[in-house]
């Protein structure tokens, strides 16, 4: 159950479970299980990720079938190893259900922190990948450089960091 803040609340008081966790807005680590106390104010909640994520962020759009031209983010937080499936698909029709949209992706992403590595492929649900390129940009929080860009074509793709 989230806390409510008092009028005027300038900071809250928050828990972290056992484990290594980053704050989404400045990317400062913490080590858990331990209670810290957060700045906060009406822009800005107070957001705490789990060393091991991996976090697409896409472009903002207006509709769910707006294109965009733009590539995702993927935002790894480094300090544990960590796997993700990105399911996407033409998110305008029920073709998913039966395997006629064509668009139908399903990606696995796998973080491996002993050597820095970011793997994508091909889930094992995709009996074949539908042809599409899709574009990547890879941050690693905490690594200060300019984040590579990948296409993706459904094969086993690695960036090491």
């Amino acid at each position: 159950v989230a806390p409510v803040v008092e009028k005027g609340a300038k900071s809250r008081r928050l828990y972290l479970p056992a484990g290594t966790w980053f704050d989404w807005w400045n990317g400062r680590k913490f080590e858990g299980p331990r209670w810290i106390e957060r700045p906060v104010d009406l822009g800005m909640l107070p957001l705490y990720v789990r060393a091991g994520a991996i976090l697409p962020l896409d472009p903002v759009r207006q509709y769910t079938g707006e294109r965009v031209t733009e590539p995702t983010t993927l935002r790894v937080y480094p300090g544990a190893n960590g796997t993700f499936t990105l399911y996407d698909d033409d998110g305008q029709t029920l073709g998913y259900r039966d395997g006629s949209d064509p668009a139908t992706v399903w990606l696995r992403m796998n973080w491996d922190e002993a050597n820095r590595r970011l793997v994508l492929e091909s889930d094992q649900r995709m009996e074949k990948w539908p042809g599409v390129s899709r574009a990547f940009n890879i941050e690693v929080v905490g690594i200060n450089r300019t984040p590579p860009q990948i296409q993706f074509k459904g094969e086993r793709t690695e960036v090491r960091f």
